[in-house]
């Protein structure tokens, strides 16, 4: 056990967990996934001229993550999947770093080992872990700031507290600058801490000019942000506000949680034996508000009630990424069946933890010590950064919508919650079948991103199956995700109406009103004759080339992919 303690090894069976999980997925392709091409060839420009050089791609700012990017570029030569594995290392310490916190939030080291099993083992995590996409990093700088506010809370000296407090401002400061909303940490988590230590004069005084020289480097940031070409800084406001269809994306999102925590949920439900009549009408309120909420447009949408959702980004039915970049529909990767398993064993573990904290106990719940982290330090330190969280995702949810992918920089925080709450007023360990279902997930998650990588390898290897046949890219929509990549070869950015500086960088582009290519006007240098697609009768239907198949884990068949036609065929 002293060797356990010393060398953290639950803490680092995590990391572990997350790399063999990724090395069974075997996650590489040639080729962009979703947004993180531009990024990668960012990286690619810093390891080569030693300039972050933006180009059109981008609204984080990126940062320290170019650089550890850049130097993986420099160790093992310029490919996707090199670069790629940088975001992989983060996503191992970040695991790490995870069960530690969960420990400094007085869990115990087995209930922190299964709460960040089910986090880091989960489909939306492991799919992040394989990609240079902002979410993973964007969370590692948060939870090391929460990790030394949790330290300097409970340090019994000034000196130790000031040290944890400045820990917190310099890490979230330093690597907040891989995606802006990474830097609540010092603008919102520090000051709850500074609050709760407020009795200490000294202490609040030097935790105060920290955080300020903390927000004074996050000024600096932006400002030099907001002035490089080709970058495109988000917008807090917007011209229109659709309230139903805003109530709709937050709805989604907080059901979304259950499901994306199912191992911690569901151990949630044998607690519905403890339902009152109050819980039972606040569940059937829940239930009623989403349905309304999923039919106010006139008709069920049955992909919004289950889950995993039918327009999940990351996690959907599709068991794919970036589903809607080709022609046609891939087909399901879940049955409706196993959709609603998914939908009743999330919604029961919800209603259970309802019923459990509605209903009146007998016993006293589990008393922690005068050393334990309390539930009114907890709530401080972390609601107001959920709230302020939560109000900077309304732009997104009126426009773009609220993608699964946005809910990691949150999820640490209803499992840190739902942990300590099973351990002090349930039981005081997680019961031994959730990680059955961590396993389960655990799988599901390794089989989607092993699916959606075949599916970009068996795109990169069409691409240069119809330039062999004498087609070039710039004649072929293979979505959205390799034509970025294709137009930064014939220019220096994406032709995107956000970007600011220079001015007028942005050229309208006409659209094919028959077969409209995804974000044709970011790409004005494909001029598509030919498109990869789902369904062979797509557009002007199949073109003369042999279709490619993927592979498909745990699916009843595997993919295929096939050209078809953009123009029509010219009669004889």
């Amino acid at each position: 056990m002293q060797l356990v303690r010393r060398f953290r090894i639950p803490a680092l069976f995590c990391a572990l967990a997350v790399l063999l999980c990724e090395l069974i997925s075997h996650p590489f392709a040639n080729m962009a996934v979703c947004d993180d091409g531009p990024y990668i060839l960012m990286a690619r420009t810093l390891a080569t001229t030693g300039h972050i050089v933006f180009n059109g791609g981008e609204s984080a700012m990126m940062g320290w993550q170019l650089y550890l990017g850049a130097a993986f570029t420099k160790l093992f030569g310029f490919s996707f999947t090199s670069v790629r594995m940088s975001a992989l290392l983060v996503a191992m310490v970040l695991a790490f770093l995870l069960q530690r916190t969960f420990v400094r939030a007085s869990i115990c080291e087995r209930n922190a080992t299964i709460g960040t099993l089910a986090l880091v083992l989960s489909p939306l995590y492991l799919m992040l872990s394989a990609t240079f996409m902002t979410d993973i990093t964007g969370l590692f700088a948060v939870v090391p700031c929460l990790y030394g506010c949790l330290r300097a809370l409970r340090s019994s000296t000034s000196r130790a507290t000031i040290g944890w407090l400045t820990f917190s401002v310099v890490t979230n400061a330093i690597l907040g600058t891989s995606r802006q909303t990474a830097w609540l940490g010092i603008l919102v988590m520090v000051p709850c801490a500074l609050w709760l230590l407020r009795a200490r004069r000294g202490v609040f005084l030097a935790g105060a000019a920290a955080t300020l020289a903390g927000a004074l480097f996050i000024l600096s940031c932006m400002l030099w942000f907001q002035h490089q070409p080709y970058s495109m800084p988000e917008h807090l406001l917007i011209p229109s506000y659709p309230v139903a269809h805003i109530l709709g994306q937050y709805t989604h999102a907080f059901l979304d949680v259950p499901f994306l925590l199912l191992p911690i949920t569901v151990v949630f439900i044998p607690e519905l034996r403890h339902s009152t009549r109050r819980s039972i009408a606040v569940s059937s309120a829940i239930l009623v508000g989403y349905i309304l909420l999923a039919i106010h447009s006139g008709h069920i949408n049955w992909g919004s009630l289950l889950e995993p959702a039918l327009q999940g980004q990351w996690v959907n039915v599709y068991g794919i990424v970036g589903s809607t970049s080709l022609q046609g529909l891939p087909p399901n990767f879940l049955d409706p069946a196993v959709q609603v398993l998914f939908t009743i064993a999330s919604i029961s573990g919800l209603f259970g933890l309802i019923a459990s904290i509605l209903a009146p106990r007998n016993t006293h719940p589990t008393p922690g010590s005068s050393a334990c982290i309390s539930w009114t330090q907890i709530v401080v330190l972390l609601a107001p950064y959920t709230a302020v969280y939560g109000l900077l995702l309304i732009p997104r949810a009126a426009t773009t919508g609220i993608f699964d992918r946005y809910l990691l920089g949150l999820l640490f925080i209803p499992l840190l919650c739902l942990l300590r709450y099973y351990q002090e007023q349930v039981h005081s360990q997680i019961p031994t079948a959730a990680t059955l279902l961590i396993c389960v997930m655990a799988i599901y998650g390794i089989a989607i991103t092993h699916n959606t990588f075949a599916l970009y390898r068996a795109r990169v290897a069409f691409a240069a199956q119809l330039r062999a046949s004498g087609v070039p890219d710039t004649s072929v929509d293979n979505g959205w995700e390799y034509n970025m990549g294709v137009e930064l070869q014939h220019a220096d950015h994406l032709n995107d109406p956000r970007i600011a500086i220079p001015a007028h960088a942005y050229i309208p582009v006409a659209a094919n009103d028959f077969c409209k290519t995804f974000w044709y006007d970011r790409t004005p240098h494909i001029h598509p004759l030919y498109g990869i697609s789902f369904d062979p009768n797509a557009c002007y239907g199949p073109a003369p080339f042999a279709p490619t198949h993927y592979s498909r884990w745990l699916a009843s068949a595997p993919g295929t992919l096939y050209v078809v036609r953009y123009t029509a065929a010219s009669t004889p």
